[in-house]
């Protein structure tokens, strides 16, 4: 295989192994109510999570940014029951968790006031933005160079076979055009003596 042609073979293998899918949503909740969504995840893989609460204000009839507001995010291993991400952000947020084992995880978002705050408006009625991006496996860098340097020898051993046959296959072109040659010269010997043979017996 050309340089050019495996750098390009690796590369859409890196470029695959980086996919990632997207899950984006919105839902309504009320302050203290929890809402979460479950995700099959397979081991250490990534995740990324991007949450915006807006609250409604009966005042403007819109719903808007409240900085008193604040979002808990709790991930647990369904399977094992085990706490992955417990954390306490602003209205704006962002998360970030590893799978540690394969399976269904619950990613669950509450939206609540700091011990004694209460709504603007007298509202608790919230509009949650959830971008959920679950990206590939996390990256090897020890494993990835381990595989490439794998990959050149299992084609280095392959050039140099494919190089083995090539000689081999010259080999017998250049056996089987001798062989031709000296069958075409004894083929042209024996008219030879056949044709004198007979030409002897007619001049007897």
């Amino acid at each position: 295989m050309a340089p050019t042609a495996r750098s390009r073979l690796l590369s859409a293998c890196f470029l695959l192994c980086l996919v990632a899918s997207t899950n984006a949503l919105h839902f309504y909740l009320d302050t203290n109510e929890k809402r979460c969504f479950v995700e099959e995840l397979p081991t250490d893989t990534v995740v990324e999570g991007h949450y915006r609460a807006l609250e409604w204000s009966e005042k403007t009839q819109t719903y808007v940014e409240n900085p008193d507001l604040g979002i808990l995010v709790e991930v647990d291993e369904l399977e094992s029951s085990h706490n992955v991400v417990k954390t306490r952000g602003p209205p704006d947020g962002r998360f970030t968790f590893t799978s540690h084992d394969p399976g269904d995880h619950a990613i669950c978002l509450s939206a609540s006031y700091p011990s004694g705050g209460s709504s603007w408006f007298g509202s608790s009625h919230i509009r949650l933005y959830l971008d959920i991006v679950i990206g590939a496996t996390k990256p090897d860098v020890e494993h990835d160079r381990t595989h490439v340097s794998e990959l050149s020898a299992k084609l280095r051993d392959l050039n140099q076979k494919l190089e083995d046959v090539r000689r081999e296959q010259q080999y017998q072109r250049e056996r089987e055009a001798n062989f031709r040659d000296l069958s075409e010269a004894t083929n042209t010997r024996a008219l030879r003596h056949l044709r004198r043979f007979f030409e002897d017996r007619k001049m007897h």
